[in-house]
């Protein structure tokens, strides 16, 4: 997949793409309808599938400080949209000054004269532009003005609710994965390098891999059965684990941190990158009143994650999906 981070003075090589538009934030089955109807048209036509997107998320921009954590920050996106095949990913800066172009200005001077789109496709609710006045309606009156095919997707669901980035955040702080990964179509996962953590772990028979949660959303605090995969170079490597997030009120963290333990594992996991794919909540997170006791309900924690975890499958990449749903 290539990634272009600017849209000025693009090789031909990088223009006339099928384009699907949208922040796709957590890539949940709604965006990925959104994809898959670009991926059909592009094969269709024979052109490139493409993505546009903005990053910084443009709430971080906009509403500083009150923007919601994100479902899947840089990286996360990027392997995921690759995963769904996505050849060419237009990842614009977005500004404040960006921000003041109109619907008008972002069609003609981004869509149709830098990237020279083909086709673009969005979701029914897709706004754009200064005071987000562009949506599906003005982008159809452009595409026949300026001669590209715009496709509008219908509102994707089930049991009468729609999929959405808002649902997704909803069910991780109230301790839900599963039903969040329902929406996803896949587990939701913090991706993050391991960092040095005070060793408390490894002193009560639990040695753990330390992460901070930086920009990821931050689901409830508690005792979770998790999938931990060890990045490297060629491929991820999963193990069962169980996963403790919070502040660790034994022992009062200032800030809510992840902390996991890999059953059946040795090696130093200092400074690896690793994918934390949450599968069940097991328990709040709590405090005891002896380290005894601590020990006590992480053997609990451990055997109930085990038994959770048992005759389920690690996450695979998600890869194409049937999108006539």
């Amino acid at each position: 997949m290539k990634i272009i981070r600017r849209h000025r003075s693009l090789p031909d090589s990088s223009r006339g793409a099928t384009v699907a538009l949208g922040n796709f934030d957590g890539l949940h089955l709604g965006h990925r309808g959104v994809i898959g109807s670009a991926a059909e048209l592009a094969q269709a036509e024979g052109g490139l599938l493409g993505v546009l997107t903005f990053e910084p998320h443009p709430i971080l921009v906009l509403r500083p400080g009150t923007s919601p954590r994100r479902l899947s920050p840089f990286r996360v996106k990027v392997r995921r949209l690759r995963e769904c095949g996505v050849e060419i990913l237009y990842m614009l800066p977005f500004s404040r000054a960006f921000s003041q172009k109109t619907a008008e200005e972002f069609v003609r001077e981004v869509l149709v004269d830098e990237l020279g789109v083909r086709s673009v496709v969005v979701g029914h609710d897709y706004r754009f532009g200064k005071g987000r006045a562009g949506d599906c309606h003005f982008l159809t009156r452009a595409g026949l003005e300026f001669g590209f095919g715009v496709t509008v997707v219908s509102p994707i669901g089930s049991a009468g609710k729609l999929y959405s980035s808002t649902r997704v955040r909803t069910y991780l702080q109230c301790g839900e994965p599963r039903l969040a990964a329902a929406i996803l179509g896949h587990m939701w996962e913090v991706e993050a390098r391991v960092i040095c953590g005070d060793a408390r772990g490894r002193e009560l028979g639990y040695p753990t891999a330390n992460m901070e949660f930086r920009d990821h959303v931050i689901p409830a605090h508690g005792i979770y059965a998790v999938w931990c995969g060890v990045v490297n170079s060629q491929n991820t490597e999963w193990h069962a684990a169980v996963a403790n997030v919070g502040v660790r009120p034994m022992f009062e963290t200032e800030a809510a941190m992840l902390e996991v333990h890999l059953f059946d594992y040795e090696g130093d996991l200092y400074g690896n990158y690793l994918r934390i794919a949450f599968f069940n909540w097991i328990r709040p997170e709590e405090k005891f009143e002896s380290i005894d006791a601590l020990i006590t309900q992480m053997n609990e924690d451990s055997r109930v994650a085990r038994f959770m975890l048992d005759g389920s499958q690690p996450p695979t990449d998600i890869g194409r999906t049937p999108f006539n749903q």
